[in-house]
């Protein structure tokens, strides 16, 4: 091979990797987050497109059911989801994240609560456990308020009803969106009416109703639980950065609740709620961007200060 041969085939190598380096970048210069249309993992999302903003990225945020996001993650339409609530997400983590077409990538949030709840009234009155529903079946009209269609909480309530668990099997699940179902709550309590709902924290429900969870239900919602961020299959090699802000990120519950308060109380958005508490809470950044870098090459914290 002579040295004309030998430089051509040097330079073109030089060029395949200089394309290559361009397609990963163009990869990872938007970032694709899915949002279920619940009001946490609105405040986690806009505490990201924040940071990720900041550091030079675009960011894209989806509204999907749960179902799509899990497929979407699948496939590649989706990048992140800060929402994977366990045990809740049982089902969707044994068919997407235990064989590996999906990949956990941290724990962002601990000591959550997820199950059936009930106005203080109606707790009052006798309705503590799952057990005490079907004695009150005519109060509540024999149904169940859930959230969004496909949702995990909604098929675990679906599975109560079908196999008649507590003597249930009349009885009716209701799914709507988050929105819609908290607007049936507060009809329901400004009548005084007997109703049962799906409810979880963190959310302003727990401070804005007066309310309780119900037990017995453990075998299908958990105890205490988790929520864990989740990305598509190799992001973490394709866009080593952008999964290493996602990684750092975690939460706690006075902090999603202070923004979904800030969100609900004083009618803002959920990126300015979100902007406000970190521009209060400086200290967080040092854990959220360790090891971080702005996307071109900058001093992490110093990019995202000055957005702040």
């Amino acid at each position: 091979m002579n040295k004309l041969s030998t430089a051509v085939i040097s330079l073109a190598l030089s060029l395949g990797a200089v394309a290559a380096n361009a397609d990963s970048d163009a990869q990872c210069s938007t970032v694709k987050l899915a949002d279920p249309g619940w009001s946490d993992i609105a405040s986690t999302n806009a505490v990201a497109r924040l940071l990720l903003e900041s550091l030079g990225y675009q960011v894209k945020i989806d509204s999907l059911a749960v179902p799509i996001i899990y497929g979407g993650l699948k496939d590649g339409r989706v990048d992140a989801f800060l929402g994977n609530w366990m045990p809740a997400h049982q089902g969707f983590h044994d068919k997407f994240v235990a064989n590996g077409d999906v990949q956990q990538l941290s724990r962002n949030l601990q000591g959550t609560e997820f199950t059936l709840a009930v106005p203080d009234y109606v707790w009052n009155a006798g309705v503590k456990d799952f057990a005490d529903l079907q004695k009150h079946a005519a109060q509540f009209d024999n149904k169940l308020y859930g959230i969004g269609s496909g949702a995990p909480a909604n098929l675990s309530l679906k599975e109560i009803i079908d196999k008649n668990q507590f003597d249930l099997g009349k009885w009716k699940l209701v799914e709507s969106s988050e929105q819609a179902m908290l607007a049936q709550v507060d009809r329901a309590v400004k009548k005084n009416q007997f109703i049962t709902f799906l409810g979880w924290t963190p959310h302003p429900m727990n401070v804005k109703l007066k309310m309780h969870y119900l037990t017995g239900g453990e075998q299908w919602f958990g105890s205490k639980g988790e929520v864990f961020t989740l990305v598509r299959k190799g992001y973490p090699q394709a866009c080593p950065n952008a999964a290493k802000l996602l990684g750092n990120l975690n939460f706690d519950l006075d902090m999603e609740n202070s923004i979904m308060a800030e969100v609900v109380d004083n009618k803002v958005s959920f990126d300015a709620a979100a902007k406000a508490w970190v521009k209060a809470h400086p200290e967080r950044l040092d854990s959220w961007l360790a090891g971080v870098n702005a996307k071109d090459g900058g001093d992490a914290t110093e990019a995202v200060k000055a957005k702040l």
